[in-house]
């Protein structure tokens, strides 16, 4: 299994954090195995897309929230990462717990 679940929607609280926010957080290398989706479904033209990063973050966002890590955005990354067989990727982590 590439991800340690797949989930429908957030189960952690909103956040709040906007698009610079998210970008004042370093980018971090998280396992794959240890993200959980808060999506089932993927834009095939997304994944697909060299540039899908042209208007986006280069880096996913994960959420930890009660011990574990909520990939929120960036499912096309993760997937694209995985296709090429690589068991980590560089993601911006906010850490809910805290």
């Amino acid at each position: 299994m590439i991800f340690r679940g797949v989930g429908e929607g957030k189960p952690y609280p909103e956040h709040g954090l906007t698009q610079s926010q998210w970008a004042k957080l370093p980018p971090q290398q998280v396992r794959l195995d240890t993200l959980i989706t808060v999506k089932r479904q993927l834009d095939l033209a997304n994944l697909l897309d060299e540039d899908s990063t042209f208007f986006g973050d280069l880096f996913p966002h994960v959420v930890g929230w009660q011990g574990d890590l909520y990939l929120e955005d960036g499912l096309h990354r993760a997937l694209r990462a995985a296709l090429q067989q690589r068991q980590v990727m560089h993601a911006r982590i906010y850490a809910m717990d805290r």
